[in-house]
């Protein structure tokens, strides 16, 4: 799976949350000052090449919809992360967390507990 820029990953949260949208509903979700309509035409189309979105026509226009999950981007990108900077070990990242205090041994404890559980 190809990586997303922040512009792109703000648009797919959009489609993730609302479901299928016209380019120009997308834009209703912006604050002013908005993006110009072609900016972000711009966009969807690169995300559907990347194949994140696809599209159904109505008419002249298309109606666009997420092709990837937001759970299998955020498993992919979790997987890259780990790849790229904990030598694809999972028992580093978890390391890594219990020495800079983001997880205490107590949440740790309980995580084990849960995954022990199911």
């Amino acid at each position: 799976m190809r990586k997303l820029t922040t512009k792109e990953e703000e648009i797919m949260d959009f489609f993730w949350e609302k479901g299928p949208l016209f380019v120009k509903e997308l834009l209703t979700f912006y604050d002013e000052p908005r993006p110009h309509f072609n900016t972000v035409s711009t966009i969807v189309r690169i995300l559907e090449n990347k194949g994140f979105l696809s599209h159904e026509t109505f008419g002249n226009t298309y109606r666009y919809f997420p092709a990837v999950s937001e759970e299998e981007f955020h498993k992919e990108t979790l997987s890259n992360v780990v790849s790229k900077y904990f030598n694809n070990s999972y028992f580093n990242i978890v390391s890594s967390l219990v020495e800079e205090e983001k997880i205490s041994l107590d949440e740790l404890k309980k995580l084990i507990e849960n995954v022990q559980k199911s």
